[in-house]
């Protein structure tokens, strides 16, 4: 339990320093989303080795990774549309989530949220974090805890659209996690494709 302790404050200081409008100004955002990602990954992997067995790239997994992340650019396109005409703070505060992305090449971020960033934020949260607190309690329950600290981490931005996009983002890929532990490959791939889909290729304005 100490080990999950420390990687979950470790999470909170890190993601808290990224998007906190205090010190956002004073780092590169995406170079340390990449650089945190990858080191809680590797916690990930240095207190749960052999996590990667349960991989599998075959057609199937790949297929249904592809559908998710188009389902959940859905959902996202759908509460964007509601929330602008329930909020007038949410399409502001959208804006500033895709603010980030300016000034950096398009292609750097894709690679990055490809191949490091999304995979990397999988392997830690549900295939770390959800799977041992699913194992020390029960599923559901490692579920909705994970899912409340996925969101959480993301308060520090003071944003409630960014918060409330972790929450939705986080309880789905989570749900999908707890029913069907065995399509992890699929989820990885998902939130890879739908981070960049939804930052790059087909952003939602």
């Amino acid at each position: 339990m100490k080990r999950l302790i420390f990687t979950i404050l470790l999470a909170t200081v890190l993601w808290t320093v990224m998007f906190s409008p205090w010190t956002a100004s004073h780092i590169n955002f995406w170079w340390m989303m990449t650089g945190s990602a990858c080191l809680l990954s590797g916690f990930a992997t240095l207190f749960n080795p052999g996590w990667w067995k349960r991989l599998h790239f075959t057609p199937s997994q790949i297929i249904l990774g592809v559908s998710i992340a188009i389902a959940l650019w859905g959902i996202f396109w759908i509460g964007d549309k509601l929330s602008q005409m329930m909020f007038d703070f949410a399409r502001p505060q959208v804006d500033t989530i895709y603010g980030m992305k300016d000034g950096e090449s398009p292609w750097l971020l894709t690679v990055l949220m490809l191949f490091l960033i999304g995979p990397a934020e999988e392997i830690f949260w549900r295939g770390y974090i959800q799977e041992n607190l699913s194992r020390r309690w029960n599923a559901n329950m490692g579920f909705i805890v994970t899912t409340a600290i996925y969101a959480l981490v993301h308060a520090g931005s003071c944003n409630f659209m960014l918060t409330m996009a972790a929450l939705v983002a986080g309880a789905a890929w989570g749900l999908l996690y707890r029913l069907f532990p065995e399509k992890f490959t699929a989820i990885i791939i998902s939130h890879a494709l739908w981070d960049v889909a939804v930052f790059i290729w087909f952003p939602i304005m």
